[in-house]
């Protein structure tokens, strides 16, 4: 996994609005939380793939003009950080920890309060 290259293909995914592309990149025991996944799941802690997936088809299916600006990318020792901007100028970060297959098996979405 190189992390530009990682960063690229995420945000092309996402604005593409493509969850096959974009579910390519996670293990199948992903475990990801985000604050606002609670409105669309009832839950901020999402495990596995299939749970992952229904909860981003939900934020897509809700936000028809989705899209991600890359901001800047962090590299560290088998992950990354990504931090953009959303279609509502909100700002977020989302920390991705990688196994040896270069998939994502740990994540999280933070977001900028306020915005």
């Amino acid at each position: 996994m190189i992390p530009d290259d990682f960063a690229a293909e995420w945000e092309s995914a996402w604005n593409a609005h493509d969850l096959d592309r974009i579910m390519r990149h996670y293990h199948p025991d992903i475990r990801f939380r985000s604050e606002k996944a609670v409105a669309l799941t009832g839950s901020g802690d999402i495990s596995g793939a299939d749970a992952l997936r229904a909860c981003w088809a939900k934020a897509l299916d809700q936000q028809a003009d989705l899209e991600f600006q890359v901001i800047d990318v962090f590299h560290g020792h088998e992950m990354l950080v990504l931090t953009y901007r959303n279609h509502h100028g909100v700002l977020a970060a989302e920390p991705l920890y990688f196994d040896e297959t270069g998939l994502a098996y740990q994540g999280a979405a933070c977001h900028r309060k306020g915005h």
